[in-house]
C-alpha cells in the first residue's frame, strides 16, 4: 500500500466553485467582517523592534566575549536571532505588516538579503508557489527536492544512491535538517547568478554586504579553528531550527496529484496541520504552527491566527471536513513515520510489486 495516497478529485469531498457563492467565500467574509485581515503596525513596531535588539545583543555579545569557546553559545543564540529576523521576512514576504507591497519589500530585503544572506526574491517565488499547490506532486517545489521522497511515486521511480537515501530517509532526516542553510544559501546564489532574477543587483550587492561582514566580523575575533566551529554551530543550528520550524506543516499529510481540481479550501485545509501550544509554540515557530488559517488567508498578520483558529476549526467542522491538530512532537512523529514508511517502498519486493500491478490489464 502506499504510504502517500496521490488523492483524486472527488475522494472522498466534492470539488467546489470558487466564485463569490463558494465555501471560501462565505469564510472570507466571517474572516474580514471580524477584522482578522487588518493590519496589526503596533503589534509589528515592538516585534521587529524587540527582534533587532536581539540581534544586535547578539552580535555585541560576540564583540565583547573575544577569543573563546564560549562563543559557541553565542552561536547558538544568533542562531535563534537569525530564524526569527527569517520569521519577519516571511511575513514581509506574505504582504502582513505593511499595507504596501514596496514596504513589505523593504522589510523582507533587509530580513532575509543583509541581514541573514538569504534571497527574498527567490524564496518568495518558491513559497509562492508552494501556498498555491501545497503537497500537489510536480507543483509544490517544497516536496520536489532530490533528498526525500513524500510519495510513492517519487520512492519508486527513485535509482542508485538517491534510493539508498529514500529507503533511510527518516533517519537521515535530522542531520540533513543541519545542512538545511547551505542549501538556502546555495539555492539563493544560484538564484541571482539567473538573467532573470528580479532586483538583482540590489539583492546581489546585499548578499555580497551580508556575506562580507558576517566573515570578517567572526575572523577578526576569532582564530581560524574557532571561526570555523562557530560558523558550523550558528548556520548548523539556525538551519536546524528553520527545518524544525517548516517539518510539522505538511509532512504526512495527502499529496495530491497533479491534476488534482480540488476546490481550494478543502485542497489548503486538507494538506495541512496545526501545532498545538500557547504563547511559547507560536514564539519558536513564528505563527507557522497556525498552518491552516495561514494557507487559509496568507496576508493575515501573526497575532490575529490563534484569534481566527476557532472560527476556521467551527466551520470546517460544520462541513465535516478534518481539521488537523497535533502536539510537536505527535508532528514529528507523523512526519517520520510517514518518510519512514515511503522510503519502505524503495525495497526490491516493494518496486516489483508495484510493477506487476501496472502490468495487469
Amino acid at each position: 500500500m502506499d504510504a502517500s495516497p496521490i488523492v483524486q478529485p472527488g475522494a472522498g469531498w466534492r470539488p467546489e466553485s470558487a466564485g463569490r457563492g463558494s465555501e471560501y467565500a462565505m469564510l472570507s467574509r466571517q474572516v474580514r467582517q471580524a477584522g482578522l485581515l487588518d493590519r496589526r503596525l503596533r503589534y509589528y513596531a515592538w516585534k521587529i523592534a524587540l527582534t533587532a535588539l536581539a540581534f544586535a545583543a547578539g552580535w555585541a555579545a560576540f564583540a565583547v566575549l573575544g577569543n573563546s569557546w564560549w562563543q559557541l553559545g553565542i552561536a547558538v543564540f544568533l542562531a535563534v536571532a537569525f530564524a526569527q529576523v527569517a520569521f519577519l521576512g516571511h511575513d514581509a514576504g506574505h504582504r502582513q505588516v505593511f499595507r504596501t507591497r514596496r514596504a513589505n519589500d523593504v522589510l523582507g530585503v533587509l530580513c532575509a538579503n543583509l541581514a541573514t544572506g538569504l534571497s527574498y526574491g527567490w524564496w518568495t517565488g518558491k513559497h509562492n508557489r508552494h501556498h498555491a499547490h501545497p503537497n500537489t506532486e510536480g507543483a509544490d517545489p517544497d516536496i520536489m527536492i532530490s533528498v526525500l521522497a513524500f510519495s510513492g511515486s517519487q520512492a519508486r521511480a527513485s535509482r542508485g544512491i538517491q534510493r539508498l537515501a529514500f529507503r533511510y530517509q527518516a533517519w537521515l532526516l535530522v542531520p540533513m535538517l543541519f545542512l538545511e542553510a547551505i542549501g538556502l544559501h546555495a539555492s539563493s546564489i544560484r538564484a541571482i547568478t539567473r538573467r532573470s532574477a528580479r532586483n538583482r543587483a540590489w539583492e546581489a550587492a546585499l548578499l555580497g554586504i551580508n556575506a562580507a561582514g558576517y566573515l570578517t566580523a567572526i575572523f577578526l575575533v576569532l582564530p581560524p579553528v574557532k571561526a570555523v566551529a562557530f560558523i558550523v554551530v550558528q548556520q548548523g543550528v539556525f538551519g536546524f531550527y528553520l527545518g524544525c520550524s517548516f517539518a510539522p506543516n505538511h509532512k504526512g499529510m495527502p499529496v495530491l496529484a497533479a491534476s488534482d481540481k480540488t476546490d481550494f479550501l478543502r485542497r489548503q485545509v486538507l494538506t495541512s496541520r496545526n501545532v498545538r501550544g500557547g504563547w511559547l509554540t507560536d514564539f519558536a515557530l513564528g505563527g507557522l504552527n497556525y498552518q491552516i488559517e495561514h494557507h487559509l488567508f496568507p496576508s493575515m498578520p501573526r497575532p490575529s491566527l490563534r484569534r481566527s483558529q476557532a472560527l476556521v476549526a467551527a466551520f470546517c467542522a460544520d462541513r465535516g471536513l478534518p481539521y488537523c491538530q497535533a502536539t510537536l512532537l505527535e508532528s514529528y512523529a507523523q512526519a517520520l513515520r510517514h518518510l519512514n514508511a515511503t522510503g519502505r517502498l524503495t525495497r526490491p519486493a516493494a518496486v516489483s510489486a508495484a510493477a506487476a500491478a501496472l502490468a495487469q490489464p
